[in-house]
């Protein structure tokens, strides 16, 4: 018997919710939007009877289904997870960032805690080619092991995109917890193209982690084109061209692999990669299935941690771009971003 799904939120991301579902052939029981005539487009688009569209999520949620797919900005984040959760839905499914606080995260994880639920945030790293192909490069002999990664990118914001690269680093580590973050935010903050209510800060991120691996993000106000990313290991690089599909491979020959860190400038072996632009709705799925599994994915404590970096990094620039250590870091300020 398929399992029961219903999604809330008919914007891109909820319409990619749906097709998602729809892909491992679980049933859509209810589309949940506050506006009906952006949910009645949606049915028309995704092809949905009538009977499953809801403007009222109690109603909806009184359909008792298993799984709850939450696809609206990140201001309803934690009501609506905290409401399906109290409805006794047991797989929640939330769009990120996680919430607009440290505090609404606790209250996510708290609640889907007490009544049993477990909690996965969309993001997807782990089940894309440019990083698995990237990980399982760097944890051979012929890297060693991730030592930094560095993102150049346009203005995607660091809330917004940033926090999947926050969350990238983690995954390609093998939860190596970050120790502390400084930060270096543009002056002035662009148009969010979610909206005029929504903000998400430009600029440069630097972490370290308990064993001393560095993250470094860049995507500053000025900055308009691509995601590009260097990871660099003991014995090669590797550079990636995000949204190119391409990635460039460069390592050390074995035989001199026992030089010293100093002889940057070794003979190499070369390589050159590439896989098909994933789409939204694949790495979606991808998610989904191991929710239904019951492992393998972002829980809530993980994208918690990512947003603490992104706490902890707005902390530090407002305070000089000193380090701001991220343990045990809780807040209650609430942030504008979408």
């Amino acid at each position: 018997m398929s399992k029961s799904v219903i999604v809330i939120g008919v914007g891109r991301m909820g319409q990619a919710h749906v097709k998602a579902a729809q892909s491992l052939g679980l049933k859509i029981v209810a589309l949940v939007d506050r506006d009906a005539v952006k949910l009645r487009a949606a049915k028309d688009l995704l092809g949905l009877d009538d009977e499953v569209l809801f403007t009222d999520l109690d109603v909806a949620l009184a359909l008792k289904s298993d799984v709850a797919m939450i696809a609206t900005t990140a201001p309803a984040h934690a009501d609506l997870t905290i409401a399906c959760a109290r409805a006794g839905i047991k797989k929640i499914l939330c769009e990120k960032p996680m919430a607009q606080s440290l505090a609404q995260c606790d209250q996510m994880i708290l609640e889907c805690n007490k009544t049993g639920a477990e909690l996965a945030i969309n993001h997807q790293m782990r089940f894309m080619d440019q990083y698995t192909l990237v990980k399982s490069r760097l944890d051979s002999e012929d890297f060693g092991g991730l030592s930094s990664m560095s993102v150049i990118a346009g203005c995607f914001g660091l809330a917004m995109n940033g926090t999947h690269y926050i969350e990238a680093f983690r995954y390609l580590t093998d939860g190596d917890a970050p120790k502390s973050v400084s930060a270096w935010f543009s002056p002035t903050d662009l148009p969010n193209p979610r909206g005029p209510d929504f903000r998400d800060k430009a600029g440069e991120i630097r972490v370290e982690t308990v064993s001393g691996k560095r993250f470094y993000l860049e995507a500053a106000n000025d900055q308009g084109h691509g995601m590009t990313v260097t990871y660099a290991a003991p014995y090669g690089h590797i550079m990636v061209d995000e949204l190119g599909g391409e990635m460039n491979v460069a390592y050390r020959q074995a035989e001199h692999r026992a030089m010293p860190m100093t002889r940057y400038g070794m003979p190499v072996n070369r390589e050159k990669l590439s896989w098909a632009a994933p789409d939204n709705v694949g790495p979606t799925a991808a998610v989904l299935q191991a929710l239904l599994n019951g492992k393998n994915y972002t829980t809530g404590a993980e994208a918690r941690q990512a947003l603490a970096v992104l706490v902890a990094a707005y902390h530090s620039n407002e305070n000089g771009h000193v380090p701001v250590a991220v343990e045990g870091l809780k807040s209650n300020e609430v942030f504008p971003w979408a």
